[in-house]
């Protein structure tokens, strides 16, 4: 006869069956779908999405769960069993607080949401997209009520993206980024050598766009064989297993940097998904700590490795080759400091390393205060507005390059944006354990060389899948906690460096 972790595995097996259906729903939609299918798609994803909830909060699991516990009570707390238990354990008291006809009008909702921002952003038109994001915003709302909290109820969104993590800590380490970021923009704006961008300001094909980024995918290490990329409205990373991991980008004919940090932003990302055990897989343990320490993934590739001075000193021949008109008479410092000026920018996913966080302050607060009832929906692109003019000293010109650029609220994601900072943060601590361990990491990068790199990600961060919760991981890699101060150090050298401060 079976034990109860047994039976529990292959219920949690069925569980993450019924997730990854709808994750390859949730692709298609974003990628495939013609616009009319958005109504059946809605049905489709809120029949499967439930059928998921139902099967893993269901009383039967709650048995097996707490049987399974005894059964694993002596194993190590890193062990494949003990683990399981202990992270599916976490999710099934906090989910089962959920009801499932709530997890179904989400899912059909944000679909619906979904094509009504599509055709919003097309058109620059919130009007279209208002009753959408309402609806948003009431049902996250409901949803945070069900998961419960303590202090505030923007913790019970944060938490299901980055564990553990309280809104209060998330505002205090933003404010100690504020007083590094204001003053080094304005020093950079004020008195920093200017960087001649003009390399950019012109034409680059499209499919020499995607062939130079394909070559970079499969140098970083990306496996095609268990992998793809596509295009998409907004460039996305789903996983439906280790051995089947999608990205996406978007190309942009005058605007090069768009397709390429976008492709290898991705990458990031599903380099992190290709890299869990398939031991692991379909179970709760098969998917990233959190959705900072993903993002980390993606920004050590994006910023610390591919726009870096070593990255270009392989790559840039190699663009030559690709655009030999464009990049005719270019020198590697000019390239170099063009990929990373600093200039404060309307689109986030655009926005140079220096800015970005600037871009996420704005999204937490404004979440806050919409989720708190202190911002009503119809007033939202104004206040967008006003706080891009505060923190970025610009204006945007539409809601297209404002308020709709982005797609997670479209996707139900409020609470999602914090981890985007976080990531950066993690980005350089990895990147700096990292590099004490290999330390000709930049000569090997120099070399386009990033066998090492990706080993040591795997051994340290990949393989685990979501068996620790962050602050474990990043004790258990750096022996440390989480800090801006590396992050900070890092811009400073950087950009001082870029701009001659």
């Amino acid at each position: 006869m079976s034990t109860s972790l047994e039976q529990l595995k292959e219920r949690l097996a069925q569980v993450s069956d019924l997730g990854a259906a709808a994750a390859v729903l949730g692709w298609d939609q974003q990628v495939n779908m013609p616009p009319g299918g958005s109504d059946a798609r809605a049905h489709h994803l809120a029949t499967v999405t439930a059928l998921a909830h139902g099967l893993f909060v269901a009383d039967e699991t709650g048995q097996l769960l707490e049987e399974a516990a005894a059964e694993t009570a002596g194993l190590p707390h890193d062990s494949d069993d003990a683990s399981l238990v202990r992270v599916a354990r976490r999710e099934y008291e906090k989910l089962r607080r959920v009801p499932e006809s709530l997890v179904a009008e989400r899912a059909r909702a944000f679909a619906l949401a979904f094509e009504a921002w599509q055709q919003a952003r097309a058109e620059s038109d919130f009007a279209h997209f208002r009753p959408h994001m309402e609806r948003v915003v009431d049902l996250s709302i409901q949803y945070a009520e069900a998961l419960g909290y303590e202090d505030c109820l923007y913790d019970a969104l944060l938490d299901r993206y980055e564990p553990e993590m309280k809104t209060a800590q998330v505002a205090r380490v933003f404010e100690e980024m504020k007083t590094s970021l204001i003053p080094l923009v304005q020093a950079i704006t004020e008195r920093g050598k200017p960087a001649d961008e003009t390399v950019f300001g012109q034409e680059y094909p499209e499919q020499a766009q995607w062939d130079f980024g394909l070559l970079v995918l499969r140098d970083m290490g990306f496996d095609f064989e268990r992998g793809r990329q596509d295009r998409s409205a907004h460039p996305f990373t789903t996983g439906f297993s280790p051995h089947d991991v999608r990205i996406t980008t978007r190309i942009l004919p005058d605007h090069f940097q768009s397709a390429l940090f976008g492709t290898i932003h991705e990458g990031g990302h599903a380099l992190y998904e290709q890299g869990v055990r398939i031991e692991i897989g379909r179970t709760p343990l098969c998917d990233g700590v959190s959705y900072g320490v993903h993002e980390s993934q993606s920004r050590l590739w994006e910023n610390i490795v591919a726009r870096s001075r070593d990255f270009w000193t392989r790559y840039l021949p190699r663009l030559r080759e690709f655009f030999p008109q464009q990049l005719a008479g270019v020198d590697q410092d000019t390239f170099y400091r063009a990929i990373n000026k600093v200039e404060p920018s309307l689109i986030r996913v655009e926005a140079d390393e220096v800015t970005y966080n600037l871009h996420i302050f704005l999204r937490f607060e404004l979440e806050q205060e919409l989720l708190e009832g202190r911002l009503a929906v119809a007033d939202l692109p104004q206040a967008w507005n006003a706080k891009m003019k505060e923190y970025l000293g610009i204006r945007p010109p539409n809601d297209a390059q404002g308020v709709l650029q982005d797609i997670h609220w479209a996707d139900g994601y409020l609470g999602y944006f914090p981890t985007y900072a976080l990531g950066n943060l993690l980005s350089v601590q990895f990147y700096n354990q990292a590099l004490e361990e290999i330390p000709d990491l930049p000569e090997q990068i120099a070399r386009g060389q990033f066998g090492a790199l990706l080993a040591w990600l795997r051994d340290n961060i990949h393989t685990h899948g979501k068996k620790f919760t962050p602050t474990e991981l990043v004790k258990r890699v750096t022996g440390g906690e989480m800090s801006a101060a590396p992050f900070l150090a890092y811009l400073q050298e950087k950009y001082t460096g870029i701009y001659g401060l």
